[in-house]
């Protein structure tokens, strides 16, 4: 007699690695899409609910001003944009703006400074932000550029859970976004941030003239990681005008959807967070991100200086595609 078939759905134990090779990574790039994607949900389906997305919202707690030259960047202070440089937020308000997001259902509020490194003399009122922030119940996540040992320690006695530094690309293309900080100097700021005991949130960008052997190098970078970040943000580049790439050509969707798939079978384990770019994406480009591993967005019309669909029109979407907010520890 046969055995009897089950309907238990296919749990494949996929361990995460981190000797992940530039060619092994090339390879799932180049398998035919449907593939690819298949073999991405598997991998998410063995570590997360497939129907449930982790919401974040994110505030400019700093905004321009920036000495850095990152091409991409509205608030460097090398390029004319439209954005209006303003001083760091009183605690207060920032804790007033995270209310808020958790009533609009966030469950991480994630604040961000235009700055090229954290000041000693802002630490405090910085620390106070994540206090009152984590106090509301919420994670707290925080990208404030370059860290030192001892401010990533003061960080995590405040409440910090998570702290933000994207590599950007892969560091073969590095030098042609940005010159005045080196591919180490991110590497350094993770070491800090795992040190002190900090979940790390590191991803990167695409869009910006790479190749897709440049996107395979970024995630050959976050793969081989000491540790896997935590949450592993995908932005589709926005391209802002009076920045060097502010007329970068848009990537390809389907593209786009391989390099979500990509990162999930490389970080099992990681949050994949589906970024910035959402704006112009189609629902259904949005639903294939989903399909292939994305399990986080970005809530709330506004990411740092960009736009980001509404409330409602999220709502809507995760409601057409049957998701959920992710049941958090």
């Amino acid at each position: 007699m046969n055995a009897p078939i089950s309907n238990a759905p296919i749990r494949p134990q996929v361990q995460p690695r981190h000797d992940w090779t530039l060619e092994e990574i090339e390879a799932l790039f180049d398998l035919p899409f449907t593939e690819l994607v298949f073999q991405a949900a598997e991998v998410h389906r063995a570590w997360f609910d497939p129907t449930e997305v982790q919401l974040s919202q994110l505030l400019s707690v700093k905004t321009g001003g920036c000495p850095e030259n990152c091409g991409y960047c509205s608030q460097s202070q090398h390029f004319k944009t439209s954005t209006v440089a303003s001083k760091l937020m009183e605690a207060e308000a920032v804790i007033a703006a995270a209310a808020e997001a958790k009533a609009g259902g966030a469950q991480r509020f994630c604040m961000g400074a235009a700055w090229r490194d954290l000041k000693d003399r802002d630490l405090p009122r910085v620390a106070a932000m994540i206090s009152g922030v984590k106090a509301l119940g919420l994670e707290t996540c925080a990208t404030l550029g370059m860290l030192t040992p001892d401010q990533a320690r003061a960080l995590k006695a405040a409440g910090l859970d998570y702290y933000n530094h994207n590599l950007d690309t892969g560091p073969d293309y590095y030098d042609k976004v940005v010159t005045t900080r080196t591919y180490q100097d991110r590497l350094d700021t993770l070491a800090a941030v795992r040190d002190a005991g900090v979940s790390t949130c590191c991803g990167g960008i695409v869009g910006m003239g790479e190749t897709r052997r440049d996107r395979a190098g970024l995630l050959q970078a976050l793969a081989t990681l000491p540790a896997h970040p935590d949450s592993l943000p995908i932005n589709d580049l926005m391209p802002i005008p009076g920045t060097p790439l502010g007329d970068s050509d848009a990537v390809d969707g389907l593209e786009f959807v391989r390099m979500i798939a990509v990162a999930r079978i490389v970080c099992p384990k990681a949050v994949v967070r589906l970024s910035a770019g959402r704006e112009h994406m189609s629902r259904e480009l949005q639903a294939l991100c989903f399909l292939a591993g994305a399990n986080s967005m970005f809530v709330g019309g506004k990411l740092l200086t960009t736009a980001n669909p509404d409330k409602d029109t999220d709502a809507a979407l995760m409601a057409d595609l049957g998701l959920r907010p992710m049941t958090m520890a």
